[in-house]
């Protein structure tokens, strides 16, 4: 099944463009394209392989080249020989991965220079001390359990079907090389001060060179926090960014950042909502699984992921709820600019998930104690160990995005465990943002939100009793199959419309007599499911292939934001 931009990808050099917005160096260059590849039963480096593959798209991927799936047990093997430019000599050389799926170990010219778990976020190596020459050649090694151990897979699973969606592998976001002098600036970290109108930046540095932040016309030792007296606040509605600089000796990196501040406050009327800069803030979203027909995990070009964004937007939606996954920076960085606000969940983990368990509360309306890890497919304390890092890894990862409005930590129970200790750690990480412990079900009581998923019956809103705002952070779900625009002949979703204009009626009526009623009476934020259809999901707004848009933007604009609203 194809997109518009399959035929567009550039086999050679696909997504060519510079992979982290926020750390932009000149010097650098993209590894995507052709690798040698081969899928074996074997640990050991294969005398031969199996024939090219197109990364950063999976195996599993049409736009790969290669569309085979890697089983539980395999080995999947990438190589490439590189030449060095010659303004790399004399220069550190770092590697970067953007993100492997799930487990990964990297060599160059034979010595291991990196080893990676995680299938979500991004890694690098300094590879200089492997080096002897121009030329060097990387070798990588992933394997992928998918749903067979307990790492992070998101809504991967090895027999796909109804909301569980094709596994995919191996290298799926960019991977590029940056050539630096000895010291140079390994990351930073930027917290706008909304209250104070400042902003704070610091600097990670290698080697013994201070960094300096010019901005403004002036130049600021880091740590620094930066007055701006007369600063223009960012919001979807003016996504305003401020351009930076940092220099570290001879290195230099491009950056920005915006000035903008979330809370839960009481609004006039005490109740509590969503504040966006000090003031309510409803957030009218969508739930973006951000999968692709042709590249699964990858979308095929930088123009898509922003056709994705732009629809939501002219559709009349403010946020988009990233549902179990994490995307490339520059998806992020799209929604910086375009103004889109982002709940960014943490893609789920664990052992197989009970039905009775993750339903109960559904049917029953109790919450366990995700103490219970056992109920929970959480009984590996190892697995559990590993969430914890990926979790505080992802928010150091993506803490500078001034997009991402809240975290949300477990979704529905699966995986869930220790949700108040997580909370916990989470804030001391981060206390910028507000935090959804527990999306739809198993609310252990903590976190800013009281976060409900509501599917098969009509919405009313109830205030919480521990006073926390209420979220509808799942709802809606009606389908609508467009004929030759479908992943096969299932279709799955919470209510079934025959025709486009049938659904645009359904939608008129979910969202005047229950979602816009709630927001009158407290209901801080609702995310209707979903942006695109996903598979056998035929509840997106637009069609899987991005070919059909159901309902009109300006119709859809006028259903969810009216104009007296």
């Amino acid at each position: 099944m194809n997109t518009e931009w399959t035929s567009k990808v550039d086999r050679i050099a696909p997504l060519p463009e510079y992979p982290r917005p926020q750390m932009v160096r000149e010097n650098w260059m993209s590894l995507n394209g052709p690798w040698d590849y081969a899928i074996t039963e074997e640990k050991t480096l294969p005398e031969r392989f199996d024939g090219e593959i197109t990364v950063p798209f999976s195996p599993e991927t049409i736009l790969s080249g290669v569309h085979r799936t890697l089983e539980c047990g395999q080995y999947l093997w990438y190589r490439r020989e590189v030449a060095l430019p010659p303004e790399a000599a004399g220069r550190r050389v770092l590697l970067h991965f953007g993100a492997v799926d799930q487990m990964a170990d990297v060599w160059v010219n034979g010595k291991q220079a990196a080893s990676h778990v995680g299938g979500y976020l991004p890694f690098e190596a300094d590879i200089t001390p492997e080096l002897e020459g121009e030329r060097f050649t990387i070798v990588v090694r992933v394997m992928d359990e998918t749903d067979k151990g307990y790492h992070t897979r998101g809504k991967q699973k090895t027999k796909r079907g109804g909301i569980w969606y094709t596994p995919q592998s191996g290298i799926w976001q960019s991977v590029w090389l940056e050539y630096v002098p000895q010291s140079y600036i390994r990351s930073l970290r930027i917290t706008p001060r909304f209250d104070e109108a400042e902003v704070e930046i610091t600097a990670d540095v290698v080697g013994c060179e201070s960094a300096v932040a010019h901005f403004g016309g002036a130049d600021h030792e880091l740590p620094a926090h930066i007055p701006l007296p007369d600063f223009e606040p960012w919001s979807p509605e003016n996504p305003k960014l401020y351009d930076f600089t940092v220099t570290c000796g001879e290195d230099e990196v491009k950056s920005y950042f915006a000035m903008r501040k979330f809370s839960v406050e009481k609004d006039g009327n005490g109740v509590p909502r969503l504040f966006l800069n000090n003031a309510p803030y409803f957030h009218n979203g969508l739930l973006d699984q951000g999968y692709w027909p042709d590249g699964l995990y990858t979308a095929p070009t930088d123009e898509a992921m922003i056709r994705d964004i732009r629809l939501a937007k002219d559709s009349g939606f403010n946020m988009l709820r990233k549902h179990i996954k994490v995307e490339p920076l520059r998806w992020y960085y799209h929604c910086d600019r375009l103004g889109m606000l982002v709940w960014q969940d943490m893609p789920c983990g664990g052992r197989n998930y009970s039905p009775a368990i993750v339903a109960a509360p559904l049917v029953t309306g109790l919450h366990l104690s995700d103490k219970a890890h056992a109920l929970f497919g959480r009984k590996d304390e190892l697995g559990r160990h590993e969430f914890r890092e990926e979790l505080i890894d992802m928010v150091n990862t993506l803490y500078n995005c001034p997009c991402i409005a809240m975290w949300v930590i477990f979704n529905e129970g699966w995986g869930q465990f220790d949700a108040k200790d997580m909370t916990e750690a989470l804030r001391f990480v981060d206390n910028t943002r507000t935090i959804d412990h527990a999306s739809g079900w198993h609310d252990q009581g903590v976190s800013d939100v009281k976060s409900e998923h509501v599917y098969f019956r009509p919405y009313r809103f109830r205030p919480d009793k521990k006073g926390r705002a209420v979220v509808l952070s799942e709802f809606g779900g009606y389908a609508c199959r467009i004929w030759d625009h479908v992943f096969n002949d299932q279709s799955f979703g919470y209510k079934k419309h025959d025709t486009t204009e049938q659904l645009a009626g359904a939608l008129n009526d979910l969202f005047h007599k229950q979602i816009l009623p709630a927001r009158e009476l407290g209901l801080a934020a609702a995310v209707y499911t979903q942006l695109s259809d996903v598979e056998d999901e035929l509840n997106g707004l637009v069609t899987y292939d991005r070919k059909v848009v159901k309902v009109e933007p300006e119709r859809m604009r006028a259903i969810v934001a009216p104009e007296k609203e």
